[in-house]
């Protein structure tokens, strides 16, 4: 996919990949419909679900036991677990099929009639009149989810896992991506686990593979692109308690080779519920991302669209960070819905978009602060101008975000940026700048200020921390004197010097791509 296919001009007649100018822009409102334009053709493989949702009221206790009668007003069924991945790849805009086994009970034909409504190629999604459909059914009242009961078949009939195996080289061939969704029922047990990783170990370059396993280790020998485990999941592999706090991350990146050389994997992904995820790649640096956590007590199913959307974006060659923070916005959609849900292009876009003209004034944002103060919590300030969003930038903010607990972002407001840079900047306008730093998951509020320096805002709102980039020392910074007036910090984090916005734009006037890297 390249710029010129998008319908927004560029500053020039150059024509940078897309891939390239996502990654300057940040996560722009447009950018799920692009990646949905593309179309990738996806497979998924795995265990299949049926979800069941039951409400109603509670108004007496059982007379046999001390337990509460819901009397059922409401009964709604949805594809959970590979299916529920399935689900979302489709309202992404991917070309989805799917293989795996399910029973011809009455939750089979339910889920397989959802997934053909949807658009899902169910032709590889074997019906076995001795299987039983995994359903999990939850009972809810008023909002709380009071009981969940399984229903799955104790075994995989043999000659069902024999077709299945048979089904493999027709299911993965000739896919932009593979997603293999291993809840561990039965369904990928040998012989079908030996066939896939034999068929995809081989895979050309242009076959991306992402492993969604509670244990991804037996796929070790796939060498997978990504794979997802969760808290849980990773701490198993480590063999270590992960606890539930947001130190979690800290532990997780410090095993990061274990994790690595346990899973096979090019590149691991924990997921980490409301504290985020942490991308931990076998060549260059961790990247982490920061949930907008939500009250829904009914929400499931938020690992899966975090799947499918990573999934997606990469098939599409989005970079893999921004891939990432992609993700995290569409599991942050998810969160606030209730039951098993999906999250599609049209809500993705409106979600991005709804960080445009969020920057507050610092009236506002000094009342948020006293909030968060209240909590316990620290704040970090930054500042500059951020024009043409780039790697080193995100990079800066997710580094400045692990000093504390809430990070804000000061702008530099339009004429700000043309006293410092020139008549020919901003390339962006202020708004355009807030609304793509706010979409950034490391990012929790964006102001601007109009001061030859930040000090005005710094007095105001008295953040803990002050941090810059590496490319300053504490004692060449005005804002030093005002920091530490207050018992405030002031952080120097890494510059990454080969990452310069004005290259950026100079390489765009000049018509000009992106640098080839050196042999």
């Amino acid at each position: 996919m390249t710029a010129a296919e998008h319908s927004e001009p560029l500053p020039s007649e150059a024509v940078p990949s897309e891939p390239v100018l996502s990654e300057q822009r940040g996560l722009a409102a447009w950018l799920p419909r692009r990646l949905a334009e593309e179309r990738p053709a996806i497979t998924v493989v795995g265990d299949f679900m049926l979800d069941g949702w039951w409400s109603g009221s509670i108004d007496r206790m059982c007379r046999e036991a001390p337990a509460p009668v819901v009397d059922i007003a409401r009964r709604d069924f949805a594809p959970g677990g590979a299916a529920n991945t399935a689900m979302n790849l489709a309202a992404l805009g991917a070309r989805v099929s799917v293989a795996g086994i399910i029973g011809t009970d009455d939750a089979g034909t339910e889920l397989r009639r959802q997934l053909v409504a949807a658009g899902v190629d169910t032709t590889l999604l074997a019906g076995h009149p001795e299987m039983v459909t995994t359903t999990k059914i939850r009972i809810s009242s008023g909002g709380q989810v009071l009981l969940r009961f399984d229903d799955s078949a104790a075994a995989v009939p043999a000659d069902a896992l024999a077709t299945f195996e048979a089904a493999v080289p027709a299911a993965v061939g000739h896919q932009d991506a593979v997603v293999i969704c291993d809840y561990g029922t039965g369904v990928l047990a040998e012989p079908v686990r030996g066939r896939l990783i034999g068929l995809l170990a081989d895979r050309g370059p242009d076959t991306l593979v992402v492993v969604d396993a509670h244990d991804p280790r037996p796929w070790a020998g796939l060498e997978p692109d990504l794979v997802t485990p969760n808290a849980q999941e990773a701490a198993r592999m480590l063999d270590l308690p992960l606890g539930t706090g947001p130190g979690r991350a800290e532990v997780v990146t410090a095993h990061s080779g274990e994790l690595l050389k346990a899973t096979g994997a090019r590149a691991v992904v924990v997921t980490l519920d409301r504290d985020g995820t942490v991308l931990i790649p076998a060549a260059g640096n961790p990247h982490r991302t920061w949930a907008r956590p939500a009250t829904e007590k009914q929400a499931s199913g938020a690992g899966d669209t975090f799947v499918a959307a990573l999934t997606l974006a990469r098939a599409a060659s989005l970079p893999l960070t921004a891939s990432l923070d992609l993700a995290q916005a569409a599991a942050d959609v998810v969160v606030h819905h209730p039951g098993t849900s999906v999250c599609g292009t049209d809500e993705l876009g409106r979600y991005l978009e709804s960080f445009a003209d969020t920057a507050l004034t610092a009236e506002e944002l000094e009342r948020h602060i006293r909030a968060h103060r209240s909590d316990g919590q620290r704040v970090v300030l930054t500042n500059g101008c951020f024009d043409v969003l780039h790697r080193g930038h995100t990079r800066y903010l997710n580094q400045a975000k692990q000093l504390g607990d809430i990070l804000v972002v000061a702008l530099n407001s339009d004429e700000s940026v043309r006293k410092l840079k020139g008549p020919g900047r901003p390339i962006n306008s202020v708004a355009d700048r807030a609304a793509v730093i706010a979409a950034l998951s490391c990012v929790d509020y964006v102001t601007v200020f109009d001061t030859p320096t930040p000090i005005p805002l710094i007095e105001q709102l008295r953040p803990e921390i002050y941090t810059k980039g590496g490319d300053y020392t504490p004692e060449m910074l005005a804002e030093t004197e005002a920091v530490e007036a207050y018992g405030g910090t002031v952080t120097i984090l890494d510059y990454v010097a080969e990452r310069s916005t004005t290259a950026i734009v100079q390489r765009i006037r000049n018509g000009e791509g992106a640098p080839v890297p050196e042999a």
